[in-house]
């Protein structure tokens, strides 16, 4: 069960009730994340959904947002956004097995991928300025300098979630992995 009360989604007045609604009309729902952060931080929880919005029209491919954002969740450890992304990733078209691969990661075989995998496994997984080589790495590999804004943009957009689902320990309702 969630650390913070969420009231009920039909309670939501005012900028709370806006966001769910337009939530709600381009998911269907409103996932138990984004209605805990919209409960208490609708500003925050808009904010998210603008540099959602920003990554949509960006450079990555959708299969690269997705790819991001499960490297980043499996190593913040987010039992949330492992199982949120693993659903996304797979609607924007990455295979169970793939994503299976970048859960337990192994290489995925294909090697584009793989180098975007080990570039963002290095970022979250350290401090300081990247070796040259992990840079020439991504750049070898096809990504362009838009492409590193976008990235960067990614993982921060998901260490946002990450750290609030840790927080809250969100109730996790999409199918687990």
């Amino acid at each position: 069960m969630s650390r913070l009360h969420t009231p009920a989604l039909d309670s939501a007045t005012g900028p709370t009730a806006e966001v769910y609604a337009q939530i709600k009309k381009s998911l269907g729902r409103v996932p138990n994340a984004m209605a805990a952060i919209g409960a208490h931080g609708p500003e925050a929880l808009k904010a998210i959904l603008e540099a959602e919005g920003v990554l949509a029209a960006s450079s990555l491919s959708k299969q690269d947002q997705e790819t991001i954002k499960l490297v980043v969740s499996v190593a913040a450890g987010c039992d949330y956004c492992v199982a949120a992304h693993s659903l996304v990733g797979k609607l924007a078209g990455l295979e169970p097995g793939t994503l299976k691969s970048i859960r337990d990661g192994s290489p995925t075989g294909d090697e584009k991928r793989d180098a975007l995998i080990r570039f963002v496994r290095n970022l979250v997984e350290t401090s300081g300025t990247i070796e040259p080589a992990s840079f020439a790495e991504i750049k070898a590999a096809g990504y362009t300098d838009a492409e590193l804004v976008d990235i960067s943009l990614t993982i921060a957009v998901i260490v946002f979630t990450n750290t609030f689902n840790r927080i809250n320990d969100t109730t996790v309702d999409f199918p687990s992995v």
